[in-house]
């Protein structure tokens, strides 16, 4: 067993109580396949693939092998007025698996900065239209949409914003849909709520001229607040709703894309097209950071017919859009996706995955459970005046003494193992979820 000690002073870590952490410091050395190993040289069971972003498992050979091949032969490599051939590789690649239609794509390093990047792109094709006037943006409470100033200005995450003040302007948040009273364990999705969505129509454009809003902005499943999900029909209402008043639709699908539904994308799983896709994690397996925005063709037509073609169309861009190892990563990942059939795996092991989750549902505390693909958020109840501490007391336990990574937000505890997880995995998975549980109830 190990014994290293390391310096913490310097790494101001985010997302994370730093003087928590360093009291105590939770270390990964190394990762293959379901697996991390901790600092002390114990195998933890991955049960967040990472960060809802090894889709396909740490460390698959032949994304290691695309990347470190690429590093030897083209390390970087401009996009501004030049280009690599990967890039157009990457981007065709990605286009493959996407919903039919979408089929032009913006480059970048991950999901907050393709959130910025969508949100600009919706401002920007209503000015080239000739509605200038269309410069609010709509989204959710409780919503994550990464960190960058759009991001949080139509995220709903109070934690996000109260630090920072206000961010943009002209922004308004539809209610989340999440709702214990009437939908508490319902296996997949909710059965009430879709006249939530009526609230665009019946709130925000009666408060707001429908000609003053450039895009609505949602996730499919509201990952990082705890798996909020839709409602039957819910991502339904809101398309039409879009559709009646011209107001873009973005889907944001940096955890639902890449097969975490069992199928490519949330929109393909739902039968509803955004006008935008929002992607990252999945993208490159997470082993090289990389985002992408996807648009439909006609959003780019608007684009490139409203200038000259010796004009920049689009002043926007990254230092590191089409990294050349991100795109060999995005390409692997995707080639390992389709051969290993991944999303066809994730969506014939939802069923068990399911089961194996509401067996939980007897536990002290447990206060809810939701589930959809191989996503599934435990909600626990509060200890008395706190509102995170039992998950994460039980997050501790898991990692310390069960050998088990988990996520928290609050008092719930969010799931989405790796794609290949097998049977037996997912029955540990549970298993050492159960006991945690119980010995915190305890306590």
């Amino acid at each position: 067993m190990k014994n290293t000690t390391i310096n913490t002073e310097h790494f101001w870590m985010p997302f994370t109580a730093n003087r928590q952490f360093k009291s105590k410091p939770r270390l990964l050395s190394k990762a293959q396949g379901m697996y991390y190993e901790s600092e002390d040289g114990r195998q933890i069971l991955d049960g967040t693939a990472g960060l809802w972003c090894v889709n396909a498992g740490h460390s698959h050979p032949k994304i290691v092998a695309a990347i470190q091949a690429q590093a030897t032969q083209l390390d970087f490599a401009p996009t501004f007025q030049m280009g690599h051939p990967l890039a157009f590789e990457a981007a065709s690649s990605l286009v493959s698996i996407a919903p039919a239609g979408m089929n032009r794509v913006f480059f970048c390093n991950d999901g907050s900065e393709a959130v910025d990047t969508a949100l600009k792109m919706a401002l920007a094709y209503h000015k080239l239209r000739g509605e200038a006037g269309r410069y609010r943006l709509i989204g959710r409470e409780r919503a994550y949409h990464g960190v960058g100033f759009g991001g949080i200005s139509v995220g709903g995450i109070a934690g996000n914003r109260k630090q920072f003040g206000p961010a943009l302007g002209g922004v308004d948040h539809l209610r989340h849909p999440l709702n214990l009273q009437k939908n508490a364990f319902s296996r997949g999705l909710p059965l009430h709520g879709a006249e939530m969505a009526d609230e665009l129509e019946q709130r925000i454009l009666a408060l707001h001229d429908a000609n003053t809003i450039a895009a609505l902005i949602v996730e499919p499943i509201q990952g990082s607040t705890g798996v909020i999900l839709p409602p039957q029909g819910y991502l339904q209402k809101l398309r039409a709703i879009c559709d009646r008043h011209g107001i873009l639709l973005i889907f944001d699908e940096v955890i639902t894309g890449f097969g975490r539904l069992g199928a490519a994308f949330g929109a393909d799983y739902f039968g509803v097209q955004p006008d935008m896709i929002v992607c990252a994690k999945g993208l490159t397996n997470a082993a090289v950071p990389m985002g992408a925005v996807i648009v439909k063709q006609e959003i780019y037509d608007q684009f490139m017919n409203a200038s000259a073609a010796d004009q920049i169309e689009f002043f926007h861009g990254y230092t590191y859009s089409a990294h050349p190892l991100a795109c060999a990563a995005a390409i692997a990942s995707i080639e390992v996706y389709k051969e290993e059939k991944l999303f066809e795996r994730a969506a014939e092991l939802a069923p068990y995955f399911e089961e194996a989750a509401h067996s939980l549902r007897e536990l002290p505390q447990v206060k809810d459970i939701r589930n959809l693909g191989l996503v599934c958020g435990i909600e626990l109840e509060s200890q008395s005046g706190k509102t995170t501490t039992r998950a994460f007391d039980v997050f501790e336990k898991c990692f310390w003494e069960k050998d088990l990574l988990i996520r928290t937000t609050g008092d719930i505890i969010a799931l989405s193992p790796p794609l290949i997880i097998n049977k037996e995995q997912i029955d540990s998975l549970f298993g050492r979820i159960a006991e945690a549980i119980r010995e915190q109830a305890q306590q």
